[in-house]
């Protein structure tokens, strides 16, 4: 699905200029919710593997020359954990088969991803850009946004209630939008282990989302629905809280 002029949204990634973008993987989730005492099944990066496979299948014959991985790919804030280790160098050896080159921007999970990047020489940037687009995490707003046209951002994990009567479905979701006359993407987490923050209820985190009454709201399923603007979604949700 085109999101904007020349930007696809292909299932939890985007393509764009030979470029694919994923956000907020979060290898190692699942160990450090274990030590807090919270038992959540290790299912995720098979399901990770299988979940990227279908991506590249969906994009087989197109060219892919570089994978930007925008920030997050592990979860542990001050160290590197034993499924950290294995899981993250795993995923950049599959990814690694399917193109020429990985960049890893840095998010505020990643104050120690180096000697993972190291390990595989791979870069570690704060950003990335594709003629004039600007690739960054989410999480702080760069000094420097002028010359850029679209502005494509992770770190906010954006996710969208669906209500049927009284049942409820949680979907991953992208917002589309515009920060300070630009355009602007905000991608789903690809962490499988939670769908991510509900835009309609929770409180947002990124700097670049004061504001998101008139952004787009795309659901990821089985494809990609464009559900309209959140303002319009507010008052659905709301109705089925009183």
């Amino acid at each position: 699905m085109k999101l904007i002029q020349g930007i696809e949204a292909v299932d939890l990634a985007l393509y764009v200029k030979n470029t694919l973008i994923i956000a907020d993987v979060h290898i190692g989730i699942e160990e450090a919710m274990n030590r807090q005492g919270i038992f959540v099944p290790r299912f995720q990066f098979p399901d990770l593997l299988k979940r990227m496979k279908g991506i590249f299948d969906a994009l087989k014959g197109r060219k892919i020359e570089r994978i930007v991985i925008n920030g997050d790919l592990k979860h542990e804030f001050g160290t590197i954990s034993d499924q950290e280790w294995r899981h993250t160098l795993k995923f950049i050896d599959f990814l690694s088969r399917h193109c020429s080159e990985i960049l890893l921007v840095k998010g505020n999970h990643d104050t120690i991803l180096g000697p993972i990047a190291d390990k595989r020489k791979v870069k570690l940037v704060e950003s990335v850009i594709l003629g004039d687009i600007l690739i960054c995490h989410g999480d702080k707003v760069p000094e420097k946004i002028g010359k850029h046209k679209t502005i494509i951002i992770g770190h906010e994990h954006p996710a969208v209630s669906i209500r049927d009567n009284i049942r409820v479905e949680t979907y991953k979701c992208y917002l589309v939008g515009k920060y300070r006359g630009k355009d602007l993407i905000v991608q789903p987490s690809f962490n499988l282990v939670t769908e991510g923050t509900d835009i309609l209820k929770e409180r947002l985190l990124s700097p670049f989302l004061h504001k998101i009454d008139d952004f787009n709201v795309c659901a990821v399923e089985d494809k990609i629905y464009d559900l309209g603007k959140v303002k319009s979604l507010k008052p659905l949700y709301n109705l089925g809280h009183k």
